[in-house]
């Protein structure tokens, strides 16, 4: 640690909670600097006011890590499907390194570098050219001397051993996240074999990212810990989720709901979820705990007022957050001010205020993954052909759904 700062290995060692950041993606999207679709973080490169302030607002609400805003920053994702930025992945990775440790150095975080699934994977590419992909990521990475890395957002267990491999070369601490539930990763492998999979590879800290809401991603994180510690190995262990509902989701997660990406905003979590979250990934044993898709800061401000007798400290935010609703007793209303408790809120049953609409959903389900036709990718932009291919398949998986 260049920084004087503990490390992350050093913090998860002596039983501290750390506590990460919520989703870049998504919340960048939502204020206009991310194009849904392709997901890519140029914004580092083309808006990186916007990126330095969504940092500056999670570190503020309680995060102790600062992950580089580098998802989907490989450069065969930048060129995948009609994708001509004219930007490369290396000086995308460079500004957001320089952006989270700008950010990292006004408080009480450090810095990860991250990498994730890429297209060559999902088109069936070899080892050698996936992990040179990797590798040409955990070069600025090095450059840049991040604190320590993530492997995140991975289907498949095999293309997260790759990444972890190439990463544990750097002589860094590694972190590995599934995006899977309990019923494993996307060919079937139990999420307590791919922890036990990652460990070996080399990773320090395993767990579940993405795809799934807290309950069902703090269960899987238990799946992985009986994993490991039926294999007499050692590790710690991650959780970040979604910020959203997802209990009618199958393997493939929130991407199969019919709402994915635009309609999601029923589904959101309350602040008051995520302390129910908090508390719960806590008690699992899970002691690196953030978010990601769908978490704003005032989701990662709850899991810091949760924990705070743990950590022995309340986040900035706090400053404009009275605990469990207090601050309410300042307001106008009578009836507002009777809301001004915890039993108000540990019971509250928000209403959608969408009385045609469902409580559920049904996943659409294509059961496609890597080896599937339909996952290739290419440079080209997806054909009128391609798109109406597409619409007879969703067509068909509707009507047998």
């Amino acid at each position: 640690m260049t920084s004087g700062k503990k490390g992350i290995i050093e913090r998860l060692n002596a039983g501290e909670v750390v506590i990460g950041d919520g989703g870049f993606v998504f919340a960048l999207e939502k204020r206009g600097y991310v194009k849904a679709g392709p997901w890519t973080p140029e914004a580092t490169v083309t808006h990186p006011e916007a990126v330095r302030q969504l940092h500056r607002e999670f570190l503020r609400a309680g995060s102790n890590v600062m992950q580089t805003f580098t998802f989907y920053a490989s450069d065969d994702k930048l060129e995948n499907r009609g994708q001509n930025l004219k930007i490369s992945g290396a000086k995308i990775n460079e500004a957001a390194c320089d952006l989270a440790r700008e950010v990292a150095s006004e408080g009480d975080a450090i810095v990860a570098g991250g990498v994730c699934q890429t297209p060559s994977y999902l088109s069936c590419k070899s080892e050698i050219e996936v992990k040179a992909i990797f590798k040409k990521q955990l070069e600025v990475f090095l450059k840049k001397n991040v604190d320590f890395l993530i492997a995140e957002y991975f289907e498949h267990v095999e293309e997260a051993e790759w990444a972890v491999q190439v990463l544990k070369a750097s002589g860094k601490p590694v972190a590995a996240c599934m995006c899977i539930g309990p019923d494993g990763d996307m060919h079937g492998v139990s999420p307590g074999d791919c922890a036990v999979r990652l460990v070996k590879a080399g990773a320090q800290i395993v767990g579940i990212n993405c795809h799934f809401d807290p309950e069902t991603c703090v269960k899987t994180v238990k799946l992985m810990k009986e994993g490991v510690e039926k294999a007499r190995l050692k590790a710690h262990y991650m959780v970040q989720p979604l910020a959203f509902h997802t209990p009618d989701c199958s393997c493939q997660g929130f991407i199969d709901l019919p709402e994915f990406p635009f309609a999601l905003e029923p589904r959101i979590l309350t602040r008051w979820d995520m302390h129910t979250y908090a508390r719960e990934a806590y008690k699992a044993g899970i002691r690196f705990i953030g978010g990601c898709c769908g978490f704003e800061p005032y989701h990662i401000r709850a899991i810091a007022e949760e924990l705070a007798t743990e950590r022995g400290i309340l986040p900035p935010a706090s400053e404009k957050h009275g605990m469990w609703g207090s601050g309410l007793e300042m307001h106008t209303k009578p009836w507002v001010r009777a809301r001004a408790r915890r039993d108000y809120w540990e019971h509250i049953a928000p209403a959608s205020g969408r009385p045609k609409c469902p409580s559920l959903s049904t996943p659409e389900g294509w059961g496609v993954t890597k080896g599937h036709a339909e996952l290739m990718q290419h440079k080209e932009a997806t054909s009128s052909q391609e798109i109406k291919h597409l619409m007879e398949m969703q067509k068909k998986a509707k009507s047998s759904a």
